[in-house]
């Protein structure tokens, strides 16, 4: 068997390489080429990319200083006021809008950013929002993310008539005055509210209110009988039953003591006047019952009005009126329930905001003529009347 002679890849001196010296030269070669590009030598190519990443964070550094300011300057240096109505279901874009509108974005880009960081986007109380512009943008956000909208302080004194207590709120635009009368005799409403009669005269409890223009007219009539419902006890309306009254009789009979009356410390004692007469089946003979239904009362009791036929008219009608006269409060509830223990049958205004009492006509008559509060047909008519 011939033995199988290797063939020789070496190359003599001077001749070729053997092939596999060969392979690893040119494998050599082409790795020493291939990191000799410029991509992995990292010159150009990375140098543009490091200007390109420092550049933008640069921008994002300048543009996060420039919010910073932005978000922590006043608006402006005017020191204005300025209100803003927010409408039911507006997107936070149309309210950047409305604000926008209002001069109070200058900058979007940066109140956008801001609205973004602060998670702004979601909805936003609907509402009458007051903003001063010495506000920074941060904090009118703020304003709006808390809902914080304008609230009026709306005082309602005791004793004041529903078309008193409709005017002042219509000062404020808080009510619909048509609506508010609509719903003022609407059974339907009241009975939702738990009173039983023809108005909601009387039952508009007199208190400091903070309302504000979302509410509407149904809501803010709701909070004032709320009120009622708190303040006028069960307590209340038992002892108003051992005189003899109902809830309603009670509120009608403190309405009339308040009118009367703006001195809290005398309604126990008018009251007590009142008392008596219905205990003697006398009439009450209450001037502001004689003028209550009246359009456009300028304020000055005439001997007409006291023989108006009205069913209000205490001077032509027996015992109480068929409703309150007024919105009466505590006081004057407190002295319906618990009248002075005085004998009291007439009582005359000494124009200075106080009364005269007494239990005789005579003297009546004579404190009356004496403090010119009543002329002297209107004694007539006491003589002529007053113990029928």
């Amino acid at each position: 068997m011939k033995k199988i002679k290797q063939k020789n890849t070496y190359k003599k001196p001077g001749g070729t390489t053997n092939s596999a010296d060969g392979n690893k030269r040119r494998e050599k070669v082409w790795m020493k080429k291939l990191f000799s590009f410029k991509f992995f030598k990292m010159p150009l190519f990375t140098s543009m990319v490091s200007r390109y990443v420092i550049l933008f964070f640069a921008v994002v550094v300048l543009f996060c200083v420039l919010l910073v300011n932005y978000s922590t300057r006043s608006i402006d240096n005017k020191n204005m006021t300025i209100l803003v109505d927010i409408p039911t279901g507006s997107s936070f874009l149309k309210v950047t809008e409305i604000l926008n509108q209002a001069g109070l974005v200058k900058y979007r880009v940066f109140f956008y950013s801001l609205a973004i960081k602060k998670n702004a986007r979601r909805s936003i109380r609907a509402g009458e929002y007051e903003f001063n512009t010495s506000l920074t943008p941060s904090a009118m956000i703020d304003k709006l993310l808390r809902g914080e909208i304008k609230n009026y302080k709306v005082v309602i004194p005791e004793d004041l008539s529903l078309q008193e207590i409709a005017a002042r709120l219509d000062e404020f635009r808080l009510i619909d005055k048509e609506l508010f009368f609509e719903l003022a005799g609407d059974e339907d409403f009241l009975e939702s509210l738990n009173i039983k009669a023809d108005s909601i005269e009387g039952y508009l409890f007199p208190e400091t209110y903070f309302f504000d223009r979302s509410m509407s007219t149904r809501q803010i009539m709701k909070i004032m009988v709320s009120q009622f419902l708190k303040k006028v006890t069960p307590e209340m309306i038992k002892r108003a039953g051992e005189l003899g009254f109902n809830t309603h009789q009670l509120v009608t009979f403190a309405s009339i003591i308040g009118k009367e009356s703006g001195d809290d410390a005398e309604k126990p004692m008018i009251s007590a006047v009142f008392h008596n007469r219905l205990r003697k089946k006398m009439r009450l003979q209450s001037d502001p019952t004689a003028v209550y239904d009246l359009d456009n009362f300028d304020g000055k009791v005439l001997r007409s009005h006291l023989k108006r036929k009205s069913p209000y008219n205490t001077y032509v009608r027996k015992g109480l009126p068929p409703g309150p006269i007024a919105n009466p409060g505590l006081t004057s509830l407190k002295a319906a329930l618990y009248p002075a223990p005085v004998n009291y049958l007439y009582f005359v205004s000494k124009k200075d905001g106080s009364h005269f009492f007494s239990s005789s006509l005579d003297v009546h008559n004579q404190a009356a003529y004496r403090y010119r509060h009543i002329n002297n047909e209107s004694i007539q008519q006491f003589k002529e009347s007053d113990l029928e």
